[in-house]
């Protein structure tokens, strides 16, 4: 008889937001902590940890809302663990730029598998204060509980780098190919439909991810700061010249809190109080809102630091994600997406986008941009290509969901398809009409609900046209079609989920307490998906 051999127990399952090392080192640590309690255990979920703070995920959050400002999310989570008080700073909309889901940048954060606090766009300088400020609370407490291995395992770990093309830390060089222009005149928008060759990258992808692009800074915009600072546009600073490092590796965008804090230190009286309460999250002229790295030199003219020193106080440039618009079935070996190109006046400047003008006016056709693909999380078509599929995206969040039917269209899905699209003017801000109108002919795209805002003395909107078609939604719904919505996470998507839970009352029976269960059922079960920003 073979002797019987236990094997390796392990309580922290793969899935977990771990590497390879840290599982195997944890569910040694859990595994001495529990001694003898744990045989026969089975693997324990994320947030599941004996003997310590609960790790932060999506099943116990409920400021899991994008919709909810800052401080409802921490007054939410002010008796939960440091990690899912970490989570709560965060802007819950899980787009994947800081290359986490929000739960697991928290926990990386607490693991001390990641120190950087800047990754989170959407939250912007409001999560990075609130990140420090939480850091702080922690003190050496905080510090203790996440090392519990002793000073070797406290040290910070260098990024590690994922697949090549798969994460922002590992990018690739891709071919941009074209850009055309989706608006007809008269629009008050700038919006573009891009085109990039990935043919020798390693990228593949299916519809619903994202690409992650790394722009350049405008440089009219860079020669600007350099002559406000006084410096040698050709000065060598780590390898780079001065103008290299401000066009492709650091933010210009709104001034960081260190800026502020440098310039505090070179100006005195009025001045340097300004400075302070504006490093300290403060407004002290009303302004702070619209105060961009230039902006901020300009408010402190007396203020020159070195250029040197100045690189240190700015943030590092992001990459940026756009929502895939194209299908690899249909478009292989192709990427496209659809942009908004941002411009705006503020005090006599003109103030662009960073990426977005990149690509719309900047990147000349046939050069390389480096990217890389962040694949979705619960954003994806059926399994079962015979279910119905409501989509619902205004403007360019109609991205996703052109890659859909253009994904439905190439395997001959079964099931049917309705888009709910809308944006300002049909005159000019119908974008992909002509091919919407031959998916129609197809009998591809099942229903095209439109809505315009600006025509008519009466706003139109996507949501307006789900209560009119109330009755028929509801059909599709109790049917099983899965609903998707793509767009403004703090406005849109809240006014769709409002929506539903109004069809449900009205054309299912329910009473409000019941239509709200509705659409939380829907979500639980994977039919309500959002990709929002």
């Amino acid at each position: 008889m073979s002797e019987h051999v236990t094997p390796p127990l392990v309580l922290i399952p793969e899935t977990a937001p771990f590497s390879a090392d840290q599982r195997s080192w944890l569910s040694g640590y859990f595994a001495a902590l529990l001694g003898p309690a744990v045989e026969g255990a089975t693997a324990l979920a994320p947030g599941e940890a004996p003997g310590g703070p609960a790790l932060a995920d999506n099943g116990d959050a409920p400021w899991h809302d994008p919709s909810l400002g800052l401080g409802e999310r921490m007054e939410m989570a002010k008796d939960r663990s440091e990690p899912q008080k970490l989570m709560a700073a965060m802007a819950q909309q899980d787009c994947g730029q800081c290359g986490y889901n929000c739960a697991d940048y928290a926990n990386a954060i607490f693991l001390r598998n990641e120190e950087r606090l800047n990754l989170c766009q959407p939250g912007g300088k409001e999560t990075l204060r609130m990140l420090k400020k939480l850091e702080e609370e922690f003190g050496a407490g905080g510090a203790a509980a996440r090392s519990p291995a002793g000073d070797a395992e406290a040290a910070p770990k260098a990024v590690e780098l994922g697949p090549l093309g798969y994460c922002r830390e590992n990018p690739v060089e891709a071919t941009f190919v074209s850009r055309t222009r989706l608006n007809a005149p008269g629009g008050e928008k700038e919006t573009w439909h891009i085109e990039i060759d990935l043919t020798g990258t390693p990228i593949t992808y299916t519809v619903g991810d994202s690409l992650g692009l790394f722009p350049a800074n405008a440089p009219a915009l860079v020669d600007a700061v350099v002559a406000e600072l006084g410096a040698r546009p050709e000065r060598i600073i780590a390898g780079k010249t001065l103008r290299q490092a401000l066009l492709t590796d650091y933010a210009l965008g709104a001034a960081p809190d260190g800026l502020y804090q440098l310039l505090s230190l070179l100006t005195s009286g009025e001045a340097r109080k300004k400075a302070q309460a504006l490093a300290a999250g403060e407004d002290p002229d009303g302004d702070a809102a619209h105060l961009d790295v230039l902006g901020a030199l300009h408010k402190f003219p007396g203020a020159r630091p070195d250029a040197e020193v100045f690189l240190e106080a700015l943030d590092e440039l992001q990459p940026r994600l756009y929502s895939i618009s194209s299908s690899p079935k249909a478009d292989p070996g192709r990427v496209s997406l659809t942009v908004d190109a941002v411009r705006y006046n503020h005090r006599s400047r003109l103030r662009l986008g960073v990426a977005s003008t990149h690509l719309g006016e900047r990147l000349p056709e046939t050069t390389t941009v480096k990217v890389y693909l962040q694949k979705a999380h619960g954003f994806a078509l059926p399994d079962d290509p015979s279910r119905d599929v409501v989509m619902c995206g205004p403007g360019t969040g109609i991205a996703p969901f052109r890659a859909f039917l253009r994904e439905r269209a190439a395997t001959r899905a079964p099931g049917r398809n309705w888009l709910f699209y809308g944006h300002q003017r049909q005159a000019s801000d119908f974008f992909y009409k002509d091919e919407l109108n031959r998916l129609k002919d197809d009998k591809v795209l099942t229903r095209l609900s439109l809505a315009w805002s600006r025509d008519g003395t009466e706003k139109t909107y996507v949501q307006d046209r789900m209560r009119e078609n109330g009755a028929e939604l509801w059909k599709w719904l109790e049917g099983g079609a899965h609903f998707y919505v793509c767009g403004d996470a703090k406005r849109m998507a809240k006014d769709v989920e409002r929506a539903i839970i109004d069809v449900a009352a009205a054309h299912g029976g329910k009473n409000p307490d019941e239509a709200v269960a509705y659409l939380a059922a829907l979500k639980k079960a994977g039919r309500y998906q959002a990709d929002v920003y």
